[in-house]
């Protein structure tokens, strides 16, 4: 059997699990550039019974589905995938299968986010390194301010945790969030999301992206942030509409953005969000670890050896 490993970028998927158990059973080939063509993708994976996928790269639609007769098992990092079209692949007869996934590797990148500009890390480090001024900037203190939290999940509830030890006030809200549930996170629930903008010193969103969120901030969302405040989204770029947050960060209607994900990716060479002075980006690293990868890939393996034995784990289904 054939099996193609996509999206490994950093080349590490068959280092950080023991692929030998599977060794007599299949040819793994790995395509470590992302291929955003269809027709290219097509041609590399057509051959393939099982296909391994990294998060939302690469999106798997009923047309894809179709024009890979081979394909049996895909095989996606994490376990949800709104890039996935698993009624179709229900369809089709392809099994889908996931992997556990940390939460306190997105945590832990959002707090590299909030710091780095409160501190303008990167206007400083840049500085240092070029010659320029030493020290050319005032940080912003945490300590004091207004942490608001779009989302007090699993990731949401960490991040409030991280605020708190910095002596942050930390708002939260969503819009099925209750007082009771805010208060034993260690947040309290803001009146309307329209309270919490308004208050925050730093806004930070971790909410899933669905019809429900997409587009939640836009033009008037970010009018009513505050003209020093920071907007950080480590969650999905859908959430925050980017022609608003392009206007918000040129015109200064806040302060400045950090940011993990975008709308398209990997991020257009010629984006503005490469070059903006206020914005902190990272290439979607929030769940770029040693451990997480770790995870990723070794239950790639077991969902492979399952489905094999005929008793795959971790299915995902349509609904």
């Amino acid at each position: 059997m054939r099996c193609a490993v996509l999206d490994d970028y950093q080349g590490v998927a068959l280092t950080h699990a023991d692929w030998t158990p599977l060794a007599d059973e299949m040819d793994v080939r790995v395509l470590r550039e992302h291929v955003s063509d269809r027709e290219e993708l097509v041609e590399a994976l057509v051959d393939c019974e099982i296909v391994v996928i990294m998060r939302e790269r690469t999106p798997f639609d009923a047309e894809l589905l179709g024009r890979l007769p081979r394909l049996r098992l895909l095989v996606t990092t994490g376990m949800r995938n709104a890039s996935v079209d698993l009624a179709a692949a229900a369809a089709a007869g392809v099994t889908v299968c996931g992997t556990a996934s940390s939460v306190t590797a997105p945590v832990e990148l959002t707090w590299a986010l909030i710091l780095g500009l409160a501190r303008q890390v990167t206007v400083e480090s840049r500085a240092l390194r070029e010659g320029g001024p030493w020290q050319s900037t005032v940080g912003q203190d945490l300590h004091g301010r207004t942490l608001g939290l779009l989302g007090l999940g699993k990731i949401g509830s960490r991040v409030a945790r991280v605020g708190a030890a910095f002596g942050m006030e930390v708002l939260a809200w969503s819009q099925h969030l209750t007082a009771e549930r805010a208060v034993a996170e260690g947040a309290q629930l803001a009146d309307s999301k329209e309270d919490l903008l308004h208050r925050s010193d730093f806004v930070s969103v971790h909410l899933v992206l669905s019809e429900r969120t997409r587009g939640l901030l836009g033009e008037a969302e970010l009018r009513a942030m505050k003209p020093g405040a920071h907007l950080v989204n480590t969650s999905r770029a859908g959430i925050v509409d980017r022609a608003a947050l392009l206007r918000a960060l040129r015109e200064g209607w806040i302060a400045g953005a950090g940011l993990d994900v975008f709308d398209t990716e990997p991020l257009p060479a010629e984006d503005p969000l490469r070059s903006l002075p206020n914005v902190l980006a990272t290439p979607h690293l929030g769940y770029v670890t040693e451990a997480n990868y770790r995870t990723y890939y070794g239950e790639v393996v077991e969902d492979i050896a399952a489905f094999l034995a005929g008793e795959p784990v971790r299915l995902l289904r349509a609904g």
